[in-house]
């Protein structure tokens, strides 16, 4: 039962931080940052989110940006889910670089291989 709750508002919350962060980032062109999962703790005090930073090459340099401005995201975020939510839960960010992971083993998969040698490497 606990746990059909804990997903409901780990919804909510990456819903709602994703238009967040869509509004932040409109002034910023070239700049993309998405909430891919969401993860909140039992007593639902703390929320992790995973972030998803287009170009991946600026992701450190926007997390750090967004780390500093934790306060006031969590107020917006405040702002949104007042009626669902009785208290905010505290954020955590961390970058989710499963794409860059999937696009190396792209890379890696359409490489050529070498072809071994007839006489079985001699």
């Amino acid at each position: 039962m606990q746990e059909t709750r804990q997903n409901k508002i780990a919804r909510l919350l990456q819903k709602e931080l994703s238009v967040i962060f869509q509004e932040q980032t409109r002034s910023m062109h070239g700049v993309m940052v998405s909430v891919t999962r969401t993860k909140i703790s039992p007593d639902l005090s703390v929320c992790t989110a995973y972030l998803s930073i287009f170009p991946s090459e600026r992701g450190q340099e926007l997390l750090g940006n967004i780390e500093q401005n934790v306060k006031s995201i969590r107020f917006a975020l405040g702002q949104r889910v007042r009626n669902q939510l009785r208290i905010v839960p505290e954020l955590r960010f961390f970058i989710d670089d499963s794409l860059d992971y999937i696009d190396r083993i792209d890379e890696l998969l359409k490489r050529p291989t070498p072809t071994p040698s007839p006489n079985g490497g001699e």
